[in-house]
């Protein structure tokens, strides 16, 4: 009876790879904004104020960023948790696949994380005069939150390492 709990249990682990193709779903999604965005921008761009291009630049940089921490998750948690990714011989292999642990994984996503809610910030002071300072005094504190988090996280992962 307890081996065939734990044979399920462990079998249980395929339930994610529909989410980790939910992914990748996603992760084409973000491509076809970031296009959207381009061909927004392209016939505008000689009319478009630095900071416009600035800010358009950085939503871009955001999307690139929110991207790559998908290709992440999806990798390293489908390695992790499911199965070895086997890549054909001669296909180029990713030089991190198979060498981010859940703890890695963990502090990638929070340190994505920290860029990702930098260039929100670094857009809000951007465009400051037609924010309320409330609502910027909030993005600060909700920024400084995720990087004493981040900070928190490299912290005890530090700790169980050398335990």
């Amino acid at each position: 009876m307890e081996r065939l709990l734990e044979n399920v249990l462990y079998a249980s682990r395929w339930v994610l790879a529909p989410i980790y193709l939910g992914l990748s779903a996603a992760l084409f999604l973000l491509g076809i904004k970031f296009f959207q965005e381009v061909l927004h921008a392209l016939p505008l761009v000689l009319q478009m104020k630095e900071t416009d291009l600035v800010l358009l630049t950085l939503s871009m940089i955001d999307i690139a960023l929110v991207g790559g921490l998908l290709v992440m998750v999806m990798f390293s948690g489908y390695e992790n948790f499911i199965s070895r990714i086997e890549v054909s011989e001669g296909t180029e292999k990713l030089a991190w696949l198979g060498k981010l642990d859940s703890g890695s994984l963990k502090q990638k996503v929070a340190a994505s994380i920290v860029a990702i809610s930098s260039i929100h910030l670094l857009k809000a002071f951007m465009n400051a005069e037609s924010i309320d300072n409330e609502k910027l005094k909030w993005y600060v504190i909700i920024h400084v939150t995720f990087v004493l988090s981040a900070m928190g996280m490299a912290y005890v992962d530090k700790m169980n390492k050398h335990s």
